[in-house]
C-alpha cells in the first residue's frame, strides 16, 4: 500500500538538508524506474513553487510536509522540551526529526534513530546530519519495527548502565602494570 509519505519526507530532505531531489527520494513501497523519475519531477516542481517558503523550517513543512510529519515534529519537539527521549523509526518520522532538529537543534540530543531504511534519502540524512542509527537490517518501511527492535538495545544498554557492576563493586582486581 503506498500513502505517498515518502514524497513530502524526500521533499524536506531535499530543502533542509540541503541536498539535490535525486539523492533524497528513493522507491517508496516499491515503484517503477519511471514512477521515480516522475516522483522526482513532482518533487522538484513543487520545491521550486514553494522556494519563497523554503526559508524557514516550520515554513518548509508547511509548504511542502505532510500532518504526519508535522506531528511527529510536534512529538519530538514536546518530549525534547520535557527531557523525554523518543525513538525515531525510518524515513518519514527522521522527516519530522529533521524539521524538529532544524527548529531546535537540542531536540537531537533526544532522538534516538532506530534503524537505516532502505530509502536511499535516509542515508543521505544520516551522512548530512553526521547522526548513526543504532540499526542497519536494510529494512524498507517498517510500519515500526524498526522502533521495536531498538527498543530491545535502548532497555539493555539502560540495565547495562544502571544495573551492571563496577569493577570495585564486582571485586575484580586491576591488572599491575
Amino acid at each position: 500500500m503506498g500513502i505517498g509519505n515518502t514524497t513530502p519526507s524526500a521533499a524536506l530532505f531535499a530543502a533542509l538538508l540541503p541536498v539535490p531531489v535525486r539523492l533524497a527520494t528513493g522507491l517508496g513501497t516499491g515503484i517503477s524506474e519511471d514512477v521515480l523519475s516522475h516522483k522526482i519531477k513532482v518533487i522538484e516542481a513543487a520545491l521550486a513553487i514553494n522556494r519563497p517558503q523554503l526559508d524557514q523550517p516550520l515554513s518548509t513543512l508547511a509548504a511542502v510536509g505532510g500532518l504526519e510529519i508535522g506531528a511527529i515534529c510536534g512529538v519530538i519537539l514536546e518530549a525534547a522540551r520535557s527531557r523525554i527521549p523518543v525513538v525515531v523509526d525510518g524515513f518519514i518520522s527522521s522527516a519530522g526529526a529533521l524539521v524538529a532538529i532544524k527548529l531546535q537543534p537540542l531536540a537531537r540530543d533526544y532522538c534516538f534513530f532506530s534503524h537505516l531504511s532502505a530509502e536511499q534519502g535516509h542515508k543521505i540524512f544520516f551522512q548530512e546530519m553526521n547522526l548513526t542509527p543504532l540499526l542497519d537490517l536494510d529494512m524498507r518501511l517498517g510500519e515500526g519495527t524498526g522502533a521495536a527492535l531498538a527498543m530491545g538495545l535502548v532497555d539493555v544498554a539502560l540495565k547495562i548502565l544502571h544495573e551492571m557492576a563496577t569493577f570495585d563493586e564486582a571485586g575484580v582486581s586491576r591488572a599491575s602494570s
